[in-house]
């Protein structure tokens, strides 16, 4: 099911989502299942704030912004999206590749 989902996607080279306009929660699970993170509220309270400040700025967060503008810890942060969480909060999210990650 979640493999079917994502086909009706398209992703970027790196496998961000081409159109943001696309996602819905149902998709950035799909996506978090694919990536093999288990969502939990703390996730979905990053990643709506991700989506609000791109709908709000075009631009995917930083993670000073997120951890500034949510009650999110640096600490917490990268135990909830290990390994990048600025760019792998943003892929689940479905937006683009945030500026300044490699």
């Amino acid at each position: 099911m979640t493999q079917d989902i994502l086909d009706t996607i398209e992703f970027d080279d790196e496998g961000f989502m081409v159109d943001a306009s696309n996602w819905s929660r149902e998709i950035g699970q799909a996506i978090a299942e694919a990536l093999e993170v288990e969502l939990t509220d703390r996730h979905w309270q990053v990643i709506d704030f991700a989506r609000k400040e791109f709908e709000d700025s075009g631009e995917p967060p930083t993670l000073r912004r997120i951890t500034k503008q949510t009650d999110v810890d640096m600490k917490e942060i990268y135990k909830l999206f290990p390994d990048g969480p600025a760019k792998l909060a943003a892929n689940i999210a479905g937006l683009k590749k945030p500026t300044g990650c490699i």
